[in-house]
């Protein structure tokens, strides 16, 4: 498992805190973001295996943090977390390996983790 950090990317501090608690107690390094500024300042100090993106954000959204990540050429995986009907689109848009629903079980996310991670 690498030791890079899973990036988790949401506004909403009960809804991060709560993802970045239950990756730790399996192990998970974890860092966050509070938007998609923060979310890039943070792959530009070292890169994440792994992130988990809200789309509806201030400062940056999801689709602003795809445009310029992908402007950066760094790359790691993208899986939306989103409550949103149009989750898959919007996933697709972006070019998302993944998407977990919210509100979603601990053995999907830790499952979208284990397998969507690099």
């Amino acid at each position: 498992m690498s030791s890079h950090p899973v990036l988790v990317v949401d506004d909403d501090a009960a809804i991060r805190n709560a993802v970045r608690d239950l990756l730790e107690d399996f192990g998970i390094p974890v860092e966050t973001a509070t938007n998609g500024q923060d979310a890039l300042a943070k792959v530009a100090q070292r890169v994440p295996r792994l992130v988990l993106l809200d789309m509806r954000m201030p400062v940056l959204d999801g689709w602003g943090f795809a445009q310029a990540l992908r402007e950066t050429g760094v790359a790691p995986p993208v899986v939306v977390m989103t409550a949103a009907a149009d989750a898959r689109r919007w996933a697709d848009e972006i070019g998302a390996i993944g998407v977990v629903p919210k509100p979603f079980g601990i053995e999907e996310l830790i499952g979208a983790v284990n397998r969507y991670s690099t």
